[in-house]
């Protein structure tokens, strides 16, 4: 669906709009909450794996054998990579990336929307390391279903923390019943 061109305003970036959610009066709470579950989802399940990998051991009637892989460093990167990017986005002050009011600096708009690019550069940065450790280090060596689960969980946390992190913008961006705009 395109914007006719009498309703287009030179000034955006994007054709669409931010979205218009209406999920009653508390639709600013439900999301903040459920960014915030999101969040503390996508940490426990890479927690859960580094732990288990920390306490691997042989399986049960079997001799032991040194486990053959671990959670390192290298599993923690893209990790940290999406949650940096989740940072970076969630501190950008909205208005700013709209570009709804006059801060002066004209150029203040495209800085905004510059962090905006490099935090979700991050985030996609953090998701294509986890896939590629989970290929890379886990699928193509043919680990045992027990291990591969080191890499399904830093994929899902990378996941998980992306989407926290749209939830918890759009949430933030919509209005509230208490909040007023005064124009003159």
């Amino acid at each position: 669906m395109a914007v006719p061109r009498h309703d287009y305003d030179p000034r955006r970036v994007c054709l669409n709009p931010f979205p218009n959610i209406t999920l009653g009066k508390h639709r600013r709470t439900i999301g903040i909450y459920l960014a915030g579950g999101l969040f503390a989802l996508a940490n426990w399940t890479f927690l859960d794996a580094a732990v288990l990998s920390a306490h691997a051991r042989s399986p049960r009637g079997e001799p032991d054998r040194p486990v053959p892989v671990h959670v390192t460093f290298l599993d923690w990167l893209p990790g940290i990579c999406s949650l940096l990017g989740m940072l970076v986005i969630n501190l950008i002050d909205k208005d700013r990336v709209q570009g709804n009011e006059d801060f002066g600096d004209s150029r203040a708009v495209w800085r905004a929307r510059l962090f905006l690019f490099i935090g979700f550069a991050f985030m996609a940065g953090g998701l294509a390391g986890s896939v590629t450790v989970l290929v890379l280090k886990y699928i193509l060596n043919h680990y045992p279903e027990q291990f591969t689960y080191y890499g399904y969980a830093n994929v899902s946390q990378n996941i998980a923390l992306m989407l926290s992190s749209i939830v918890l913008w759009i949430s933030q961006s919509v209005s509230t019943e208490y909040e007023y705009t005064l124009s003159i």
